[in-house]
């Protein structure tokens, strides 16, 4: 095997392409000359310009939100909004996008893998499970940051106070940034 490898190479060396008169042969053992980038083709900027990652102009507050609903409830300027529903069989959260009525993401006592592990589905600790597991899944899809108005006849009541500690240590901020406005 090494032999005809050997014999190869040596056919292979022996056979030299014929060049042009301008052109100068190189050795293998020699490193071939890099051309030189053009810096006008480095510094051109596209006219247009394509958003490829929508959600960033959420993150630096920069993104549209919807204004003049200050007297509707619940208000509709915000990105992303939590909305806490507790009734006397289950516990359901959900996460709303400003653009979609439908929920990007819910968290329920409905579900088994959360219902098997609760002694009670609507107690203060199925809420606080709720809110972990919510935490969770806010960070896989991203959401790190909401705006959560609970109604105020229920907000000092147990199972909201440990729903929204469970929130805040998952690593979720209740509340969103002021828009920030930029004047052209």
């Amino acid at each position: 095997m090494a032999l005809s490898v050997r014999v190869l190479l040596g056919k292979l060396q022996g056979c030299r392409p014929i060049l042009a008169a301008n052109q100068t042969a190189r050795c293998l053992s020699q490193a071939a000359s890099q051309p030189e980038p053009c810096a006008e083709e480095n510094e051109s900027v596209s006219p247009t310009f394509v958003n490829r990652n929508p959600r960033n102009l959420e993150q630096m507050a920069l993104a549209v939100k919807d204004r003049g609903w200050s007297t509707v409830w619940p208000h509709r300027e915000f990105y992303h909004r939590l909305e806490f529903i507790r009734t006397k069989s289950h516990v359901t959260a959900s996460v709303f996008s400003s653009s979609s009525p439908v929920p990007v993401l819910t968290c329920s006592t409905k579900e088994w893998a959360l219902k098997r592990d609760l002694h009670s589905t609507s107690c203060v600790a199925a809420c606080q499970a709720v809110g972990e597991v919510l935490a969770h899944r806010c960070h896989q899809a991203g959401i790190t940051r909401m705006v959560y108005r609970a109604i105020p006849w229920t907000y000092r009541s147990d199972a909201v106070q440990s729903f929204r500690t469970a929130l805040k240590e998952g690593g979720i901020t209740l509340s969103e940034p002021r828009r920030k406005y930029i004047d052209n």
